[in-house]
């Protein structure tokens, strides 16, 4: 396949996953798992499992990067910019349309129905991909019992970025150790830093708004609870939002397909019209493209390296243990009744039930019978 063509399957894939993708990252890496290493072979699961890996170690939206560095997997750097433009686009369109519909009425369209469909639903396509990329990834029990605490503090509310590094740098500590192996091997450093200094203006220009998200971009770690953290500072007590405004723009992002971050293209609108929602995009998400194109040639020097495919080894383990959490933590916020644990149910049954069955099915499933029970 020459690469136009190529091109031109990533951005069917991932607009087609921008369209679907509900449930925060772990559900859209599960449908990505799904489509680029189950259905069309684009990778192996091991591969997968270290892009899964090196990802959380690095600032922004973790599904997006993961877009990212599949489409540079298919048709190199091109297709990075072109899967993470695809993945984006459904979600910044839909959210620009709320974002006028909103300054146009003062309120948001009535979707709770199908969202509460939504969410149980996608519990199947995570619990599917957390087994499946599991199973790849414990592969002593060393690992096993590194991933289990890593899912006890997980659970305990220590910070994801943290239990990651310290689960990465301990793999490396026992495994060598364990090995005996007198290996060398180059210093690797995936964290970029930046400072968010303050900014004192008053009339928001669009130039304004977009180094204002490129900050947040820059340094988002964590979900979108942490993005309404940074938001606040930068937006709310600088009086350019108020607090019941920001709260709904994050509404927006998390029932919308697609990464949260779209917020961004919610609240530019708010602060300077269209091409403030321009700014604000092109701001929050251009820093993981940078990032990506700068981690992606390093992931298989990471893997050729002894002592660093231990840190990815181990990575890998506590990345799958953060999904369970997220899973687990989900769960309980989802299946509060008889309704969402009877669509749970009917999504598990389809996933495990129906093996080639596409998780967007589920997705667009739940939805329907969200409405359909809301009625009841």
């Amino acid at each position: 396949m020459n690469k136009k063509k190529k091109l031109i399957e990533v951005a069917i894939v991932f607009f087609k996953l921008g369209c679907f993708a509900f449930g925060g990252p772990a559900a859209h890496i599960a449908m990505m798992e799904n489509e680029v290493v189950d259905k069309r072979k684009w990778m192996d699961k091991q591969h997968f499992l270290d892009l899964i890996g090196a990802t959380n170690l690095i600032p922004g939206p973790n599904s997006t990067e993961m877009t990212m560095h599949c489409g540079h997997e298919r048709a190199g750097i091109a297709g990075l910019f072109v899967a993470g433009a695809c993945f984006v686009f459904p979600a910044v369109v839909i959210t620009g349309v709320l974002a006028w519909f909103y300054t146009s009425y003062g309120q948001l369209p009535e979707v709770t129905p199908f969202i509460s469909g939504i969410k149980p639903a996608v519990l199947a396509i995570i619990l599917s991909a957390i087994l499946k990329l599991g199973k790849k990834a414990l592969k002593n029990w060393e690992l096993g019992t590194i991933g289990v605490l890593v899912l006890i503090f997980s659970l305990l509310g220590v910070n994801e970025v943290i239990a990651l590094l310290s689960a990465g740098l301990f793999g490396i500590l026992y495994f060598y150790s364990k090995s005996k192996l007198n290996t060398s091997s180059k210093s690797f450093a995936p964290f970029f830093i930046f400072k968010i200094s303050t900014l004192t203006f008053i009339k928001l220009s669009s130039i304004k708004v977009l180094w204002t998200f490129f900050k947040v971009g820059a340094i988002l770690y964590g979900s979108g609870y942490v993005l309404f953290a940074y938001l606040d500072a930068e937006l709310v007590t600088k009086g350019w939002l108020t607090r019941p405004e920001l709260i709904d723009a994050i509404a927006v992002g998390q029932f919308t397909p697609g990464p949260v971050l779209s917020t961004a293209t919610f609240i530019g609108y708010q602060l300077a019209g269209f091409w403030g929602a321009i700014a604000a995009t092109l701001g929050i998400f251009l820093p993981s493209f940078l990032f990506v194109l700068l981690l992606n040639p390093l992931v298989p020097k990471m893997r050729k390296s002894i002592l660093l495919s231990y840190f990815l080894d181990t990575v890998n383990i506590a990345a799958v243990a953060i999904m369970l959490s997220v899973l687990f933590v989900m769960s309980l916020d989802t299946l509060i009744d008889w309704k969402a644990i009877s669509i749970a149910l009917v999504g598990v049954i389809m996933i495990f039930g129906f093996k080639k069955v596409n998780p967007m099915w589920i997705v667009l499933g739940g939805s329907l019978l969200g409405y359909m029970l809301s009625l009841v």
